[in-house]
């Protein structure tokens, strides 16, 4: 089978459009990933032995799951409970959970990066709890885990497609759509490979950058 570039040049806004979702869904999901992970993290790092151990158990258990299992979980068991979702909704709901996981235990080691003395120093200068987070403790820890985070988004937007099993019409799932329509899988598939590669590269460089910054400071 040769390459139709014609056929190809016919899908190729549909893919465009589709792209927005991959979109969509990776943005919301990191945002979801972000502020969850974060606080996982703080959870995991409690003092109360209880809510340190259930968040660490979550942790470890989403960590050692596939992604896959839980987007089917979520989408096809929770609706014979009552809690039913869109398909996109789930599906960010999926990458949120299962990616907090991750960026917990990123946002903890740059939580216990921080010197022992600036908690000391907070005690000292008679700071409450969130007082010490938001001014102290927050502000020195983020800045050097945002490389690490920065992988996470391009892995996240690569997940994207497995979005595509539970009827998601993101790239992948809109490129398979076609393929069934036309019976021609080269040129959808070829061109959604083209537009990940060519939207993962940058951001993988610009996570390499981000990564020299921070190494420098």
């Amino acid at each position: 089978m040769t390459f139709d570039v014609d056929y190809a040049i016919r899908i190729l806004p549909t893919l465009l459009n589709a792209t927005v979702v991959t979109f969509q869904a990776t943005i919301w999901g990191m945002t979801f990933a972000v502020v969850g992970g974060l606080v996982l993290a703080i959870l995991r790092m409690s003092r109360f032995r209880p809510v340190s151990a259930t968040a660490g158990f979550y942790i470890e258990f989403i960590r050692s799951t596939p992604l896959l299992t839980q987007l089917f979980f979520l989408f096809y068991i929770l609706p014979l409970y009552g809690l039913a979702l869109s398909a996109f909704v789930t599906g960010v709901l999926a990458l949120g959970l299962h990616y907090s996981s991750y960026t917990a235990e990123v946002y903890r080691a740059g939580i216990t990066g921080v010197p022992r003395g600036q908690w000391e120093a907070a005690t000292t200068l008679n700071l409450g709890p969130l007082q010490t987070w938001r001014l102290i403790i927050l502000p020195q820890a983020i800045p050097p885990v945002i490389p690490a985070l920065g992988n996470y988004l391009v892995s996240m937007f690569k997940d994207t497609p497995l979005l595509a099993t539970i009827t998601v019409l993101e790239l992948l799932g809109t490129a398979l759509t076609e393929a069934g329509l036309s019976f021609r899988y080269l040129e959808p598939i070829t061109i959604v490979g083209a537009i990940f590669l060519a939207l993962s590269l940058p951001s993988a460089l610009l996570v390499r950058g981000l990564e020299r910054r921070f190494a420098t400071r």
